[in-house]
């Protein structure tokens, strides 16, 4: 009898929900040592994974530059992968700790503890490295994982979730506690979103905005996600011309293609004469395209148009909308108008406007006078992430253990009972 689609992700979801009873119990010493040995096994056999990774990107010679760059594996990055697996191994156990407590007039003691979501589904596109990240995070705060990476990327992938399944094995913890899905039939996103017969308790969807929308509109479980990364660098009139420059140059060309990349420059209006030049320059130096509103185009017309689309697109390629605004206030209200609530930089030497700024923005993540590119879980101390959160429950900007896991209630008490 032929097994089908459905009929293999309803198994693979079920074999997920009985690994999770014993990852979720498990000590945290076996979790952390299937964490190292992961990565001992990723640079150990580095140049099998660079390998792979190259036929992946021989067949993906037709995507767009900034696709491709976030697909490619190199020595350095391969070692960044691992390197993050022994920073989350590091990280203190997010199971089991106290969020709060307190005790009432009667007696009663109250603790709220940290306790696993459950089996966590991640649906992601051409990053290898979120391969490991999601698998590494999951399981870390005693999550079973279901993974399903994108077609273009699917052998690096499938590599990589391998030995992480092995890693497991080694620690003496369920290897279907990390499930990979290895077709590219894009139903299988389908049977996912269904929920797997109760058997997925959370999505989180990590890719371009078609992904995103379409596991927002069809999901039937809980999702954790955000649609697009429109970040802002605002120079204020009280900028340093030197942190201006330093700051906009690496929000937006360290990386263009990742989500913390700046789309958007927003220059004070009454610093604009000595404040664009020097950036633009340095952008332009450095292969970037500016698109700029009437203001820009004044005093620099080489520069081309930005129509009013521009305000509200993730380029992810090295293109950069500049607009003049009215103060600080200005910059607000336009972040609010065009902004995705992912990421924000002011630059300002001003802490009273930083502060006003940083109160203001309703975004997941506002930085006075550093670089948007600190979107990053790694950079916040995560070790990695599994995304940014852009919505208003739960969890808010880089998504790390701790983000991955809820609480129970556990009340202690000595005989009471309610009048």
């Amino acid at each position: 009898m032929r097994i089908t689609l459905e009929d293999a992700m309803v198994e693979m979801g079920a074999c997920a929900r009985a690994a999770k009873a014993a990852l979720a119990g498990a000590p945290a010493d076996a979790k952390n040592t299937a964490l190292m040995a992961a990565a001992f096994k990723i640079e150990l056999r580095k140049n099998d994974l660079l390998s792979i990774n190259a036929a992946d990107l021989a067949r993906a010679q037709n995507e767009s530059e900034a696709f491709r760059d976030r697909m490619t594996l190199t020595p350095e990055r391969i070692a960044g992968v691992a390197a993050a697996l022994r920073e989350i191994a590091a990280l203190p156990d997010p199971v089991g700790r106290i969020v709060r407590e307190w005790t009432r007039p009667n007696g009663l003691r109250f603790q709220r503890v940290a306790t696993p979501i459950g089996v966590i589904a991640i649906i992601y596109e051409s990053r290898p490295n979120v391969t490991a990240d999601a698998a590494a995070i999951a399981i870390k705060a005693g999550n079973a994982v279901i993974l399903r990476g994108g077609s273009e990327c699917l052998s690096t992938n499938m590599l990589l979730a391998r030995w992480f399944r092995e890693a497991l094995a080694e620690a003496g913890l369920p290897a279907d506690a990390l499930q990979f899905v290895e077709t590219t039939d894009r139903a299988a996103v389908g049977h996912i979103l269904s929920g797997l017969k109760g058997t997925v308790d959370l999505v989180i969807p990590r890719g371009g905005k078609s992904l995103v929308k379409r596991v927002e509109d069809e999901a039937r479980v809980a999702v954790l996600g955000h649609l697009e990364g429109v970040c802002h660098v605002y120079l204020d009139r009280d900028a340093d011309i030197d942190k201006a420059v330093a700051v906009t140059l690496n929000s937006k060309m360290r990386r263009t293609g990742v989500c913390g990349a700046a789309e958007t420059l927003l220059i004070d209006r009454a610093r604009l004469a000595d404040l664009y030049a020097p950036v633009a320059k340095a952008l332009k130096d450095a292969g970037c395209t500016l698109k700029g509103d009437a203001a820009i185009r004044a005093i620099d017309p080489a520069v081309e148009p930005a129509g009013e689309d521009d305000w509200s697109t993730e380029y992810l390629a090295p293109i950069l909308a500049v607009a003049a605004v009215d103060g600080v206030q200005g910059a607000i209200a336009h972040v609010a108008r065009y902004g995705t609530s992912h990421t924000e930089t002011i630059i300002t030497e001003n802490a009273v406007t930083a502060d006003r700024f940083l109160s203001a923005v309703d975004s997941a993540i506002v930085l006075h006078n550093a670089s948007t590119q600190f979107a990053d879980g790694g950079e916040f101390g995560f070790g990695a992430e599994i995304g940014i959160a852009t919505g208003r429950l739960h969890a808010r900007g880089p998504v790390g253990v701790e983000e991955l896991t809820t609480f129970k209630t556990v009340v202690r008490g000595d005989g009471q009972t309610r009048p």
